[in-house]
Order: C-alpha cells, then structure tokens, then sequence
C-alpha cells in the first residue's frame, strides 16, 4: 500500500476535528442545526488554513444519511454512509469541485451550470465547489451571476478563494462570508504533538516550536514540513536536525549576537556574522529570529513577570532584557525589520546584515556624536539668535521690553520663561561672554543657563503678515505717488509689457526735472539699455519727454509696493467681514469650525 502524507492522512472528516477555526465552525454548526441554510458561502483565507475541508464537511453534513440509513441534515456527519465515504473518496455526483485557476473561462462555468437543471442523483442537495474562485474571468462571473442569486432549492455553491479582494462585489453580496484565520503557532504545535504521537514518532518540544513557527499560520504547510523532517531525522525529531533542515539560526547565536550589541562589542558582532557565513545560514533568517526576540525582551521590559519554566529561553531572554535598554531593544527590532528589506540591495547578504547590526552602534541612544567642529552651546548662539530674530520685533533691530522672568508675547502679552533677569540683560551677558573667546568653543559640562528670548506669536493670516510686511518696507513719498499714477496709467493702456511692465513697477522715481527724471532699482538685471529706452518712449507718448537715469541701490516706494498694500489691506477687509458675520461667528464658537488659511479670496 502506497504512504499517505500526514496533510491528507490527518484531514479533518467532521467539524469536531477542524483546527483553530472555532468561529466558522460554530457558525455553520448552528445553521445547520437550525435549517436555517444560505445557497452560496464564500472562505477565505491564506493557503493551507481548511477551506476545501470545510466544503467538504459542508457537503457531507447536507447529504448524510445516517449509519441507519435514516438520518437527516445534521453538523455531525456520521461519516460511514455512502454520500459520506463518496465525497471523501471524490466519487460523490451531486458535489462538484471545479479548479477555477485551470477551468476559468466562461464555457466552463456554463457547462457546470448547465447541471444545474437537474434534480440530485444521490444526495439531498447538489453541492457546487469552485476552487480559487477569484482566477475566474469577468465573464465567466457575470455568467454566474443570475444562477448563484436564485438557485435552486436543491443546489448550494460554495466559492473559496485565497484573494478575496479580486473577487467582484456582486458576488461577494450573494455569498455568505467566512474568513478562516491563520493558525497561531501554539495551535499549531498542539496538533502536531497529536498527530506525531498517534504516528509513534519521537520529538521534543524545541523540534515542534520550529515546525510551527515556520508553517506560518497554515496548518498543511505544518504537516508537509512534518512529513519532511521525519524523514530528515531517520523516523524522528530533534532540534538540530529540524534547525539544519529549515535552515534556522541557532538562537545562540542571536542570543551572542544581542549580548554583544548590549556591551557595545563591534568586534564580537563582525565575528559572529563571519561564523554565519561560514555555517551557510541564511542572513534573511537571522533578522527574522533577531526581531522574535527583541519582541519577547520589549514585553518582558514593559510588563515584568515570572520566567517560564516550560521554555528554555526563558532565563537568557530576561537576562537580556535587562542588560538592553528597552528605547535601544525599540530601535534594534526597527532596523532588523527594515534590515530584510536591504538584503537584497546589497551585492553580499551578510555584509548587508553586518551593516545592519552595526547601525546600531553608530546610532546607539545616548552616545555622544563628535562632530569635526564643535557646536556652540546656546549661550554663545544667543547674539545669533537675537539678529535672526530682529525683523519679527516690532521696533526694527531693538528688543522687546519685558518684565524680568518674562518674553513679550503678542500685544503686551507675557510668557514665563525659566530664567531670571530681564532679556536685554540677558542678551548683552550672552554677548559680551562670547565676545570674551570668540575663537574657542565651548562644551558645556552641566547643564546650560537658558536665556531669555522674546517670544512673538505669528500673525493670524497670510494677509496680515503680508500687510505687516509692505507698511514696514513701504514709505510713502510726494514724487512716489506722482510715479504710481503714472505707471498705473500706461499699465491700463498696455503702452508697456514685460521687462519694461517690470522696471517701471519696481522703480522708485527719486527726483524729475524738467527733462530728467532719476529712478532708483534694487535688482541690476531689470536696468538694461532697451527697456529704458521703450520706457522712455512710453513716457513721451504719454507727454512725458524726459530722459530717464537709473541707478542701483535700496527702494522704498515703488508701484509694486503701493500695490501690494493696496491688495493687503483688501484681503483684510474681506477676512474681516467673514470673521464678523454672525453666521460664521456662531458655527466657530458652538460646532468647533475652522476657516482653513488662504480660503477667504477678495472680490
């Protein structure tokens, strides 16, 4: 007689044997107790988790007739009448198991529903199974569609796929759901004990861990890698040769490798990362039980407890978690799951792995990083700080007037700060004592003094700032207003454009004479020999014949200026009426609304 694999030998035959997945079978266990029977389910779930087992138990449950021959729908099939050895074995007529992924065409669908005419053979219901239903194409659903909402009264679908987001919405609304879960690994270690002493073969407990961790939730995928280490280990399983057969990192090894990164060993780490070559394990494989452990040693330092006697790691895992930082076992298991991602990048694994390990090192929390130049402490930045923030002061290049212990704020507003002394006092302590040694910095031993710095609040919108902005650099002169009408006038008559629009709006007239006229401009390249003569020539078509002479240097007044006053004060006037409005008054102060910045625009 021919071996049968542990995956189909130790298949479940009724839902008392099913495995982790208690919320479907209670669910169909009920129905069918009730009567109370959909026409079309739809499981879902990952690979090796017991969808066609569940259609099969299904199948079973609605055409069981009883060891007597009398029996009815029930949840417990007995398993010995014909309709259920027959579906075990695939001989059953009325229940159908198309593979989509192979049958996913649209004559497939319609030679099964074709079947759909006619009244069960054998059984009580025909039961339709459609494998991997999301390989079907949109055709072969749309043929389906009609027949799957009303059926029969003797037919029931079942649909089971492994990607249900590929599956259309008007299928998923004429199905009832179920999503089997992947099986957690005790559950998974459990059943295999089960399984391996109803075989008779010898294993330990460390053996059975491995096997679960690496089915990755699917049961069958635990038997196959079952079925393959009895026969690695010649009829039984240890550690050793399951860990040699998945090609598992000794958590020595890990174990050594986190001792070293605690004590901050770079050497230890190089050389434990060379014996990993050496022994051909997979660098991949060392990141993946480097994070299993950093998230056992994070638990243990967040919630302390008993070590565990019934694991054999439980003692080093504690010793770890108290040698390792909890913010540096935070930041380690970060860069060992990002550092799976970069294997692949690199021309060599484990030189991938070793930079990974090692970036903790360089970036271990708390350590100090020595920078080719000293930075200056905030005492000696203070000077510094007080220019970069002098134009935000109200009175230009001077510092706001507080009260000691105290920073303006807004509008006589007044902050705490941490210091004593008023700010001026502060500032000029600050720099004078950088003034005494300006050529040798300072690395400050204890904990710095903090100075005192005015604090001002920004502005409640962007045209406030704006119109903050153009009255301070604007001022306003007798031959600047004569200069804006007379650019805002040819502008009108489009007698300039361009570069000529351009001088013309950024210059402020300085001086007019009967023939001359002296304008000033603060960026060179607008001062070019054609755009003065086209501007001049505007000027003259206007009744202006004067000769224009340009020069560089600051401006004050110019139509550009004037304009964007004039565009400022008009953005706060409609701000101004909407803030106002009494509607908008009452929806900010009762609902809690905002108006979003930059939203109001002016008419």
């Amino acid at each position: 007689m021919s071996y049968l694999v542990l995956a189909r030998k130790y298949r479940p035959k009724n839902f008392t044997e099913m495995v982790g997945q208690g919320h479907v079978v209670q669910a169909l266990s009920n129905a069918l107790t009730t009567k109370r029977l959909h026409h079309a389910y739809l499981f879902t779930g990952t690979r090796g988790v017991g969808k066609t087992t569940v259609s099969r138990i299904l199948a079973k449950s609605l055409n069981c007739q009883g060891a007597d021959g009398q029996g009815g729908i029930t949840a417990s099939p007995c398993g010995v009448c014909q309709a259920c050895t027959d579906i075990d074995t695939g001989r059953f007529v009325d229940y159908t198991e198309l593979d989509a992924a192979s049958n996913r065409g649209v004559d497939e669908i319609q030679a099964l529903l074709e079947q759909a005419v006619y009244k069960p053979v054998q059984g009580r219901f025909k039961v339709f199974m459609i494998d991997e239903v999301h390989m079907l194409s949109s055709t072969a659903f749309n043929a389906m569609l009609k027949t799957l909402e009303e059926p029969p009264d003797y037919l029931k679908f079942v649909l089971a796929t492994t990607d249900p987001q590929k599956v259309p919405v008007t299928v998923l609304s004429r199905c009832l759901q179920f999503n089997l879960r992947p099986m957690a690994p005790e559950t998974i270690g459990e059943h295999l004990q089960q399984v391996l002493l109803a075989e008779g073969v010898q294993a330990d407990a460390q053996s059975l861990r491995l096997l679960a961790r690496a089915a990755r939730g699917s049961m069958r995928d635990a038997l196959s890698l079952t079925d393959q280490a009895i026969a690695f280990g010649s009829g039984q399983l240890q550690e050793a040769s399951v860990r040699l057969m998945l090609g598992s990192v000794d958590r020595s090894y890990v174990f050594g490798l986190l001792q070293a990164l605690a004590l901050g060993d770079g050497k230890a780490v190089v050389q434990t990362v060379e014996t990993l070559r050496l022994h051909g394990l997979s660098a991949a494989a060392a990141l993946e039980e480097m994070a299993t452990v950093l998230q056992r040693m994070a638990v243990l330092q967040a919630v302390p407890g008993e070590p565990d006697d019934s694991d054999p790691d439980a003692a080093e895992l504690a010793s770890l978690a108290r040698s390792l930082p909890a913010d540096e076992t935070q930041l380690l298991y970060s860069l060992c799951l990002h550092g799976r991602a970069e294997l692949g990048l690199a021309p060599d694994e484990y030189a991938a792995l070793t930079m990974v390990l090692l970036r903790l090192l360089a970036f271990k929390p708390g350590r100090p990083v020595l920078a080719a130049a000293e930075k200056k402490t905030l005492i000696e930045a203070a000077p510094e700080l007080l220019r970069a923030q002098a134009p935000l002061l109200d009175a230009p290049n001077k510092p706001l007037p507080a009260p000691a212990g105290h920073a303006s704020d807004r509008a006589g507003q007044l902050l705490p700060v941490r210091s004593g002394g008023s700010v001026a006092a502060s500032w000029q302590g600050a720099a004078s004592r950088s003034q005494a040694s300006p050529a040798l910095p300072v690395v400050a031993a204890t904990e710095p003094e903090i100075a005192d710095i005015p604090v001002r609040v920004a502005a409640d919108s962007r045209s406030e700032v704006l119109a903050q902005q153009s009255v301070a650099a604007l001022v306003p002169t007798e031959d600047g207003s004569f200069w804006h009408a007379v650019v805002q006038e040819l502008v009108a008559k489009e007698a300039i454009s361009g570069l000529v629009r351009e001088l013309a709006l950024q210059a402020q007239l300085l001086a007019r004479d009967t023939d001359q006229w002296l304008l000033r401009l603060e960026r060179e390249s607008l001062n070019q020999p054609g755009s003065r003569d086209r501007l001049a020539s505007a000027l003259q078509a206007a009744g202006h014949a004067v000769q224009l002479v340009v020069e560089v240097g600051r401006v004050s007044d110019s139509p550009a200026r004037r304009n964007a006053q004039a565009a400022a004060e008009r953005q706060l006037a409609a701000e101004k009426i909407i803030f106002e409005d009494p509607f908008v008054q009452t929806m900010l102060r009762d609902f809690g609304a905002k108006i979003v910045p930059g939203s109001i625009k002016q008419g």
